[in-house]
């Protein structure tokens, strides 16, 4: 075993028997506590980990608060190695377990290091919400002003990952002010990489591309390997994104090789995916789908994120309706079937010399299609369903309002109004209309407002939004002289700046494109 042949360099003698454990366990527990945290700030994990299970295996006084706290100590250490090691559900039961000891001891230190380590946990399986909440409650207990920067910079991130760009801006421009002062590699270095994934996602790409360096510079100096490699695969991103594809390879195969040899197998799958990505757009059928079994590969290594359904037993899935699983379910067949075919057509390519099979799979492709197109169909018979029953509800409503239950929560009653208010198209379909001005609209303030949206209707303001504009842009697509509109007329009209934000919305929501769906209305009325 490795910890025990690391643990042996400790003594001067061998120490090949079966009492080696014992013989650890009976030194004193600041010895041990000294011994695990050389290993540890030497990165020699294996052995920092065998001395910390000593610790936290024993007895801990409670009248000893010394012991407690190399206790707590020893649980936070051994979650940052599991979590390293990407043992997340061990790193979470750990960090809860000091949680619990660190009330009897109410030390803030530990509770800092605690919340921001759950906090990170939450936010790599993408709970940003859940991240934002530990990450708030550790800076709740933070004084020290590098602290601060860093734990905002974390509140930023999880805030960009709710698509909440606005709060995002503030909280990391505010983090930026006070690192100019309480400058440190490592806050210097994230926080510039989320600034510039922030410009990333607004379009100023010369912004982004800026901050981008910056980090990278820094990461360089000092030997901050890991960082790099993130910092170039987010470089290779954003070229991606703008379509520079020559740029974009240069940076994942540089992001790679680094990966490759540190063995970062997160940045490695992400590569892999993307360069898989890119080699598609290029035509390079042969090479992308060589990429994608690398990634598959890669991701197959990592421990599966389906453990987080252990850590997060108290998250659940908002209710939804008969109808609405019923998309769900042929939304998420329609993908499976998208991915097939795509696959087939690579298939396809590969064998195209052998003519006796190329007939089949021909035939194969073209069920497929048609299997597809049924799909599409359903759901596109599936969204008038819902429609119709939307609009005989409608008729309905004020008798079931004098039916209806007096509001005895304040939130519910501020998303009682916010309901009103969103029914409002002449309102919610200007673009200009933000959740400020909804605030204003329900006499409230954007963090009511927010915290209403969230935990009652269970989205994020963008998406309960476009839910509206999309909601309306279907009734549009009814009209008579629906024949006469394009489909940048009808983004604009329902309040998107730009047709491709209202293609992405509208395929999320319905399932289908607009074009399609605006072709199987024209059809309908025809028959």
């Amino acid at each position: 075993m490795q910890i025990i042949s690391n643990a042996q360099n400790l003594t001067s003698g061998s120490m090949q028997n079966e009492n080696i454990f014992s013989n650890f366990n009976n030194l004193p527990q600041k010895q041990l506590y000294d011994t695990a945290k050389f290993y540890f700030d030497n990165n020699i994990m294996d052995t920092a980990l065998f001395f910390y299970s000593l610790l936290i295996n024993s007895p801990v006084k409670e009248t000893d608060t010394e012991q407690q706290k190399r206790v707590i100590q020893s649980y936070i250490n051994s979650a940052v190695i599991y979590y390293n090691t990407c043992d997340y559900l061990t790193a979470y039961n750990y960090l809860i377990k000091a949680l619990l000891l660190c009330e009897k001891v109410d030390y803030e230190t530990y509770a800092l290091l605690i919340y921001n380590n759950i906090g990170n946990i939450y936010h790599r399986f993408k709970k940003f919400d859940m991240a934002k909440l530990y990450f708030s409650k550790a800076l709740n207990v933070t004084h020290d002003s590098t602290t601060i920067v860093f734990i905002l910079n974390n509140i930023g991130s999880s805030e960009l990952g709710m698509e909440n760009l606005d709060s995002a801006f503030k909280i990391l421009n505010k983090a930026l002010k006070i690192s100019k002062t309480h400058f440190t590699n490592n806050s210097y270095v994230i926080l510039n990489n989320n600034v510039a994934f922030y410009y990333q996602k607004q379009n100023c790409y010369d912004s982004a591309y800026y901050y981008y360096c910056l980090s990278l510079d820094v990461a360089k100096k000092n030997n901050q390997i890991e960082y790099e490699a993130e910092i170039l695969s987010s470089l290779g991103n954003l070229f991606f994104e703008t379509n520079q594809l020559d740029s974009a390879l240069f940076y994942f195969n540089l992001s790679t090789t680094i990966a490759k040899e540190n063995s970062f197998l997160k940045i490695l799958s992400e590569n892999y995916l993307t360069l898989s990505k890119i080699e598609e757009s290029k035509g390079n059928i042969t090479r992308a789908f060589d990429y994608y079994k690398k990634h598959t590969h890669v991701k197959d290594s990592l421990i599966s994120i389906d453990v987080f359904g252990d850590i997060n037993q108290l998250q659940r899935l908002y209710e939804i309706t008969k109808t609405n699983q019923q998309i769900e379910h042929l939304i998420i067949e329609k993908q499976i079937k998208e991915r097939t075919i795509h696959y087939q057509r690579i298939i396809q390519s590969i064998i195209l010399s052998v003519l006796m099979l190329m007939s089949v799979v021909l035939l194969f492709i073209y069920l497929q299609k048609r299997s597809l197109s049924r799909a599409y169909k359903a759901l596109f018979e599936k969204n008038i369903e819902i429609i119709d029953i939307q609009k005989k509800l409608s008729k309905k409503e004020p008798a079931n309002n004098k039916k209806k239950e007096p509001l005895n929560n304040m939130q519910d009653k501020l998303v009682d109004k916010i309901l009103i208010v969103m029914e409002d198209t002449s309102l919610i379909c200007d673009s200009d209309f933000t959740i400020d001005l909804l605030a204003a609209r329900v006499q409230s303030n954007y963090t009511y407002v927010s915290q209403a949206i969230n935990s009652k209707i269970k989205k994020n303001f963008r998406s309960f939004l476009n839910s509206y504009r999309i909601k309306e842009a279907q009734r549009i697509f009814s009209e008579p002289d629906v024949t006469n509109y394009t489909l940048e007329y009808v983004a604009q009209r329902v309040g998107f700046k730009s047709r491709t934000a209202f293609y992405e919305a509208f395929k999320e929501i319905t399932g289908v494109s607009p074009k399609y769906y605006l072709k199987s209305v024209i059809e309908r009325k025809m028959t």
